[in-house]
């Protein structure tokens, strides 16, 4: 089992990594001041300015789609592509720089997998060109969505079209000015209808008469403007027929060939997180004094950073593995190992970044670093793409198949 770069990306690694410690990670800071500067829904000219100079930046020197592992992709394997991402989880403009940011790549794999030609020309060409921005809508306000049969929203067809109604939440990216186009599960079929045969996902224009935005969830506080993650009402909006993928009551089977790849990048992204937050808290800790010493040699810090770095090693390996089992190409046998990463990236991220914000104290929680910011979206991924509760019954159910003839 090879868990190591392929030798011959590794100066594109290198660039990567120069352009997320030499010019991205110096940019975020001032996107995020410019979102109060007056629509907070718009891209104000310099949010434009600095995404479009980086992303252009990073088309020249061929560090564009690297996350697309298909054939007439850069030939990236899924272990290769996730030290790529562990370097862009350290700045946040980055995976939009590099055309690499969720939930596109979500969608751009369905679009690649089960959309039809007129769909691939339509959205998928523009998604990969870094044209547009889309959005996948799943969770809805009123079911429990982490059990993805509660999923209710209407889809009914009527004539040469389907007619939505219902409400969605916690879109993300819905909020963009460029969010052009959302996947939607839908569901179709009756209680007469197995379960898993009862959903289906279809393409929606996001100008497509009847969509009302209501408002942008928060996240703690924040509602991340102008990205977003909004609440959506659907009244009555028609949909040509054509827009379902694949056919009616083939949701769940497109939902596990999106989630799978999207939540094993959110993990890769979440150990580059770790390693910010680990250099900081080490680079404050020799910086700051108190009661005559270092901050690093008082209390546990000492404990602290070392086990930070234990844990980041553990985590990016399980998370190549991850990434290997995925590269075999056998789905099922992938699934465990992607939900046994899924809980444990995000977790161990976030410890460290939470000892990071006690070692800078008050200022830890402010905008001063990205740390606040950082904790806020790393508490959110333990929700996001499947609570811990669920992963872990996955990992469960997994392990106890190995000791019963029956299905645990």
């Amino acid at each position: 089992m090879d868990l190591g770069l392929n030798e011959s990306f590794a100066p594109m690694l290198a660039e990567v990594r120069r352009m997320v410690q030499d010019e991205i990670a110096s940019l975020d800071a001032e996107y995020f001041a410019e979102v109060d500067i007056g629509d907070r829904w718009s891209l104000t000219p310099r949010q434009s300015e600095i995404l479009e100079s980086l992303k252009s930046r990073a088309r020249e020197k061929g560090l564009w789609n690297l996350w697309y592992t298909g054939a007439g992709g850069p030939g990236l394997s899924t272990v290769d592509y996730a030290y790529f991402a562990e370097e862009m989880g350290q700045a946040h403009l980055a995976p939009e720089t590099f055309n690499c940011n969720a939930p596109d790549t979500g969608n751009m794999e369905v679009f690649h997998k089960y959309g039809s030609e007129a769909m691939k020309t339509a959205w998928l060409t523009p998604l990969m060109a870094g044209e547009i921005r889309s959005a996948y809508l799943m969770t809805e306000p009123d079911v429990a969505s982490s059990d993805a049969t509660n999923i209710a929203l209407s889809c009914t067809r009527d004539g040469g079209d389907y007619v939505l109604n219902g409400e969605k939440w916690w879109a993300t990216g819905a909020g963009d000015p460029r969010c052009a186009v959302y996947i939607v599960m839908v569901r179709t079929g009756g209680d007469d209808v197995p379960k898993h045969q009862r959903h289906s996902m279809i393409v929606v224009p996001t100008d497509a008469p009847g969509i009302e935005k209501l408002r942008a969830m928060e996240v703690y506080g924040d509602d991340e403007a102008p990205h977003g993650h909004m609440h959506i009402r659907f009244t009555d909006v028609r949909v040509p027929a054509e827009n379902m993928l694949l056919g009616e009551g083939r949701g769940f089977e497109i939902a596990q060939g999106r989630l799978g790849p999207g939540r094993i990048h959110h993990c890769m992204r979440a150990i580059g997180m770790a390693e910010r937050a680990l250099r900081l808290m080490c680079e404050r800790s020799l910086q700051r004094e108190a009661f005559g010493k270092p901050l690093a040699q008082l209390g546990g810090n000492f404990d602290y950073i070392a086990d930070a770095r234990m844990q980041i090693e553990q985590a990016r390996l399980l998370c190549l593995k991850a990434a290997w089992m995925m590269d075999q190409g056998d789905a099922r046998a992938a699934a465990p190992w992607i939900s046994q990463i899924k809980v444990e990236a995000p977790r161990i991220a976030l410890e460290i970044t939470d000892q990071a914000v006690q070692m800078f104290g008050a200022m830890g929680i402010s905008q001063d670093t990205p740390l606040a910011r950082q904790w806020a979206h790393l508490r959110t991924l333990r929700l996001a793409d499947g609570p811990d509760a669920v992963h872990r019954r996955q990992v469960a159910r997994a392990e106890l198949r190995k000791y019963t003839n029956a299905p645990a």
